[in-house]
């Protein structure tokens, strides 16, 4: 469809952000505006210059559909998808990457499930892994993924896929959430869950990366499993807190029925200082608890 008026609600907004693509982000751009076209959706593909300093921007730069949002500095994939979805025009914002790994192709099938209604949010969930560091990335994204589904009770097939599609009014309330780095994705399927919405998860293919990859494989899943528990203690905080205290109060327990015991009726130090901690940390948990649920009550 053709593009809007500035002044109209569009139906979709791509966020493309970009650092240094420019040897392939006007291929991915073409791609997508061919996908969308066909589609029965008007869009803008809003594409962030994240302070690239081999003329990305340019490589866009007055293309149909597009949209050029500038950096004079790189601030991070992160920052750019928050300022990018808070000034999207469109009803339905898509998240991707422009190094050619996503089937960027497939867009209209996300927000096909989003324009159903039956999801708020729509990521597509990789089948394969064919990144950089896939020795170190395979079992640290398994390992993250899988604390992320016992904090949130739910399953995961893909925390951190780059494609996703949502509803723009549903993600305003967590923007201001959104890290500077990679795991704004985690946190943006985090905020979503822990908030009652529905995540529906679309398997893709996953190709080759185009280009020199921006991942740092310890800082960066370092970061992500900070932010998986951060937005979990956030939204519920008794799923942080409830184990640990719980599990300290076990302990605790049994410990002290051995000492007493063992002992004479004599209890030791240590074993008070393990019940104490567990009772702290379970008093914290529910005060936090407490806190959540009348903000959003407010």
């Amino acid at each position: 469809m053709d593009l809007a008026s500035p002044q109209s609600t569009l139906d979709v907004s791509v966020v493309l952000p970009a650092y240094n693509e420019v040897r392939h982000v006007r291929a991915e751009v073409d791609r997508i505006t061919a996908a969308l076209k066909d589609s029965p959706y008007s869009f803008e593909i809003l594409v962030v210059d994240d302070g690239s300093s081999d003329g990305t921007g340019d490589a866009v730069a007055g293309l149909p559909f597009v949209r050029l949002l500038r950096f004079p500095v790189n601030r991070g994939s992160g920052t750019a998808r928050r300022i990018g979805t808070a000034q999207a025009h469109g009803r339905w914002v898509v998240w991707t990457d422009a190094d050619m790994t996503y089937p960027n192709e497939r867009i209209p099938e996300l927000v096909d499930v989003l324009a159903t209604g039956r999801a708020q949010q729509v990521v597509g969930a990789r089948t394969t892994e064919t990144g950089t560091y896939k020795p170190l990335r395979v079992p640290a994204k398994w390992a993250i993924r899988r604390l992320a589904e016992f904090l949130t009770s739910t399953r995961i097939p893909d925390l951190n896929s780059g494609l996703r599609a949502f509803d723009r009014d549903d993600a305003r309330p967590y923007l201001g959430f959104l890290p500077s780095g990679f795991s704004c994705v985690t946190t943006i399927t985090l905020a979503f869950l822990a908030n009652g919405l529905v995540v529906e998860y679309l398997p893709i293919g996953y190709a080759r990366r185009a280009g020199r990859s921006h991942f740092h494989p310890v800082k960066d899943a370092y970061n992500y499993i900070l932010q998986v528990v951060r937005m979990v203690t956030l939204f519920e905080p008794l799923r942080v807190f409830a184990p640990l205290s719980l599990t300290l109060l076990a302990v605790g327990g049994g410990k002290l029925v051995f000492d007493l015991v063992d002992k004479g009726l004599r209890i030791p130090t240590n074993t008070l200082l393990i019940l104490l901690s567990g009772m702290i940390l379970f008093s914290l948990g529910l005060l936090a608890d407490l806190i959540v649920r009348v903000n959003r009550r407010g």
